[in-house]
């Protein structure tokens, strides 16, 4: 009988949740619950817009949205830098995703997907923007739809991000250097 080969296991596979990670964690979803709880306006705001919606009450309630929404401040205006955005970008890319990467060098090609659906959310928030835009100019059925069909887009793509950026970094933010041992 062969014994059986065990996988070495990694610094990250044996080190243990620390405090800090699990309250970091714990924080990822609350931020996560109020971005979903925005995508259920934004669904509700697609289906108003699909049945007749006019475009000064969409405009009126996107701007709303815009304003108060954790969902519109953390994307909308990645491209332009927005000064929220840029900051929450950057710790988030090169802090938090750095330390990431130090805790559980494994997670890089999921750190580089991340950056890559923030780019592609911020892309459906400037497609949201400008169709609203554009229904405000000219009342048609093709514009009224490429609304909907933008904030069908961004409810679909942000959606998916979130599910699987919770799903890809617990085990690693859980394992977090604690705050003592932060340099």
């Amino acid at each position: 009988m062969t014994p059986s080969v065990q996988p070495s296991r990694t610094a990250f596979d044996q080190a243990p949740e620390t405090a800090r990670g699990r309250v970091t964690y714990r924080a990822l979803l609350a931020t996560h619950a109020h971005i979903r709880r925005d995508l259920e306006t934004v669904q509700q705001l697609a289906a108003r817009a699909a049945d007749g919606l006019a475009p000064s009450q969409l405009r009126q309630q996107l701007h709303a949205l815009k304003r108060g929404s954790i969902l519109w401040q953390l994307q909308v205006g990645c491209l332009r830098y927005c000064s929220f955005v840029h900051l929450h970008h950057h710790v988030e890319d090169v802090e938090f995703f750095a330390e990431l990467r130090a805790t559980n060098p494994a997670l890089g090609s999921v750190l580089d997907r991340l950056q890559a659906e923030h780019r592609r959310v911020s892309q459906d928030l400037d497609a949201v923007e400008a169709a609203a835009n554009s229904l405000q100019r000219e009342e048609t059925e093709d514009a009224r739809r490429a609304v909907v069909e933008a904030l069908r887009a961004l409810e679909r793509n942000l959606f998916a991000h979130l599910h699987y950026e919770e799903l890809s970094v617990e085990a690693t933010v859980r394992r977090m250097r604690d705050w003592s041992e932060r340099t």
